[in-house]
């Protein structure tokens, strides 16, 4: 018999933030990711978090991503999921969790589904006791490294329900029966999937969509001016770091002059 089932978006839902902004830290670290790059999704990171984003800017950093992993073994990635995570587990709203376990002694098993990659998605619900987890998963070729492509849908937008329905017909979940969380609108599809959708922080387009409609609507992220003078701190720390480095790595070298006897 088919049972319901709750399913979680990642990015400003379970956590605070964007998981890939904390995967690209890590990467920079690890020399995939360059400085100056990592600026920039810093920007776009600081702009999410107080506007939103749009499937425009999701697929140009997508694409860049894309190219970033092209060659990179697929070891080099899950050894630094230890380090991922350590950055993730402190930004997950403990409201969420109490939903998360609402639902598991009511029956519901409980899953991640994000665009994220599947390692850590499912990494991550391990940690955090769910049930299980829905990412991105990425080709990797014969030599073990990643070509840059993907390795089914891309659980973004439509690919998202493409991937939960696979998901529910596997495992005997009733989506009409089911429940899912999400804080923004390019989650429409996910949210209209189930029977029983809950707009989590949601963005003003998403908010007006779940006023009209009725749906369930939770808030408590608050972003208050000392958060956003922080990122902006920070996002110049980085950028600064790294035209300083840039700069000396043209400096002219000194001249020793040798006298001519």
């Amino acid at each position: 018999m088919s049972r319901a089932a709750a399913f979680f978006d990642l990015d400003k839902t379970l956590m605070a933030g964007s998981s890939a902004m904390q995967f690209a830290r890590v990467a920079t670290r690890q020399g995939i990711i360059g400085r100056r790059q990592l600026a920039s999704w810093g920007v776009e990171h600081l702009r999410y978090r107080l506007r939103g984003t749009t499937d425009e800017r999701t697929g140009e950093v997508l694409r860049v991503a894309r190219e970033l992993i092209r060659g990179v073994p697929e070891k080099t990635i899950a050894r630094m999921e230890p380090e991922v995570m350590a950055a993730i587990l402190p930004r997950v709203f403990p409201q969420m969790i109490d939903e998360v376990h609402a639902h598991q002694d009511a029956g519901r098993p409980a899953f991640i589904v994000s665009a994220a990659g599947n390692g850590i998605v499912e990494s991550l619900a391990r940690v955090l006791g769910m049930e299980g987890g829905i990412g991105t998963r990425y080709e990797v070729d014969d030599a073990g490294d990643f070509t840059g492509r993907f390795d089914g849908p891309f659980v973004y937008g439509p690919g998202k329900v493409e991937a939960m329905e696979s998901f529910a017909a596997l495992h005997e979940i009733d989506l009409d029966a089911s429940y899912a969380y999400s804080d923004s609108l390019s989650d429409l599809p996910m949210l209209r999937a189930v029977g029983n959708p809950v707009a989590v922080n949601p963005d003003p387009p998403l908010a007006e969509i779940a006023r009209a409609e009725g749906w369930q609507t939770m808030r408590f992220e608050r972003l208050g001016r000392r958060l956003v003078a922080v990122a902006v701190t920070l996002l110049a720390t980085v950028a600064g770091f790294g035209g300083s480095r840039l700069v000396a790595r043209r400096k002219p070298r000194s001249r020793r002059f040798t006298a001519r006897r």
